[in-house]
């Protein structure tokens, strides 16, 4: 009996998915009928009047009460409506990725994407056999990185999480690979298989600013969080140059896409990689970014949550 009924218990989150998933691809094909940029600030305004009565809109506020305490009232309300437009320009940008991203090097550089760190591609794609390590934040629209390192011919798999909806999250990764190349779920075994792209001499894409159980502690905006040791081991083990690379929107649905140079990664006292060290390092340039424009980061993520230690784990701290 329990079996049948967990069986209807997982067809109906089945066919919850399904029916969501139908409503999100009804309102993204509609939202193609329309010119780019209508369709990118209705969904904009849209967002913005639905976003407060979401029940992470909650989660958001606190956040930014707890890093912005400075802050008034008025201003923190502005910084997560400013979010939720950002979020709702990033679902609707899925299906234009094919008319936004119109730069073409050394061809076009008047369009929508400003390129800051073309040296750097060029670079990059020049060292070919040479493992790198790009890592960025869940910023403006962060997806435009590989398909401007591809534009540069520099081939990048990107790790990503997909979404729990199977059905969007097949919808994601058809229209992420058809841009962007290479892309790996961020699930059991990813870490191998990033760690095999990079033994062969690859290069490899990591978002680093989302809550990882039982990870590094670390800071964020003077508040203890944990943090995936992913990127420093790695970097460690292959001994592969660290560059951070984030995304600006700008006015007028343009994009500033800028690729810095590599990281100085600290050292211990064994002359390694220090693991901890380098991770808050990481936390740290994504603190700078976020300050820098904090309507564009996702503050209703519980970034900040820490899970109780498990029974005899030690507990490690940046």
């Amino acid at each position: 009996m329990r079996q049948v009924i967990a069986r209807l218990l997982q067809g109906l989150k089945q066919l919850n998915y399904w029916l969501i998933a139908q409503l999100v691809l009804a309102m993204l094909t509609v939202l193609r009928l329309l010119p780019p940029d209508k369709a990118l600030n209705f969904a904009d305004r849209a967002a913005r009047k639905v976003g407060p009565w979401i029940g992470r809109h909650r989660v958001a506020l606190d956040n930014l009460r707890k890093a912005y305490p400075e802050k008034t009232e008025a201003e923190i309300e502005a910084i997560a409506l400013d979010m939720w437009g950002n979020m709702a320009r990033l679902g609707a940008e899925y299906i234009f990725l094919d008319r936004l991203f119109d730069y073409v090097p050394d061809v076009r550089t008047d369009g929508r994407i400003d390129v800051s760190g073309k040296e750097t591609f060029l670079k990059l794609a020049a060292e070919k056999d040479t493992p790198h390590i790009i890592f960025t934040g869940h910023l403006g629209n962060f997806e435009l990185l590989p398909v401007a390192g591809a534009a540069f011919g520099l081939h990048v798999t990107a790790m990503f999480r997909p979404p729990n909806n199977p059905y969007i999250a097949k919808y994601v990764f058809s229209t992420r690979q058809s841009k962007m190349g290479g892309l790996l779920a961020s699930r059991a075994g990813a870490a191998f298989a990033l760690a095999r792209i990079l033994e062969a001499g690859g290069n490899i894409g990591v978002l680093v600013d989302q809550k990882f159980q039982y990870g590094i502690r670390t800071k964020f905006f003077n508040r203890e969080c944990e943090t995936s040791p992913l990127v420093p081991k790695l970097a460690k083990q292959y001994g592969c140059d660290v560059y951070p690379a984030r995304c600006i929107r700008l006015p007028g649905n343009k994009f500033r896409l800028i690729l810095e140079d590599k990281l100085e990664l600290p050292l211990a006292e064994d002359g390694q990689i220090d693991v901890a060290a380098t991770a808050q390092l990481l936390t740290d340039v994504v603190e700078r970014w976020v300050r820098e424009d904090p309507g564009q980061w996702m503050w209703f993520h519980k970034r900040w949550n820490i899970m109780p230690p498990k029974a005899n784990r030690a507990i490690r701290t940046a």
